[in-house]
């Protein structure tokens, strides 16, 4: 079983920038379809990036242009980038599988807060 690791959230001002890592354990995840979710207050879990095996992305409207998401497979890891933070961005930050690639264990995610 995959277990998946956040990190890198954390307090930055509106207009900056911030890294997220995912380190996956316990199996390689290199043919998986990858994604990163995030949860606000509130609100309903929801994907916001993803990658697929053959390094296809796709990203929901509202990220589309800010954050880029990427893979080493070689170090079982995903990251997101994330440029021109905005106040609504503000949620947990989670990975795991994209589409049927969805696992059913989550990791504990990361807390990203964008405020002046």
């Amino acid at each position: 079983q995959v277990q998946l690791v956040e990190s890198g959230g954390g307090l930055v001002q509106p207009g900056g920038s911030l890294r997220l890592s995912c380190a996956a354990s316990g199996s390689s995840i290199s043919t998986y379809a990858m994604g990163w979710y995030r949860q606000a207050p509130g609100k309903q879990r929801q994907l916001v990036a993803a990658m697929a095996s053959d390094g296809s992305t796709s990203y929901v409207d509202s990220v589309k242009g800010r954050f880029t998401i990427s893979r080493d497979n070689a170090k079982n890891m995903v990251y997101l980038q994330m440029n021109s933070l905005k106040a609504e961005d503000t949620a947990v930050y989670y990975c795991n599988g994209a589409g049927r690639w969805a696992m059913s264990s989550w990791g504990q995610g990361t807390q990203v807060t964008v405020s002046s």
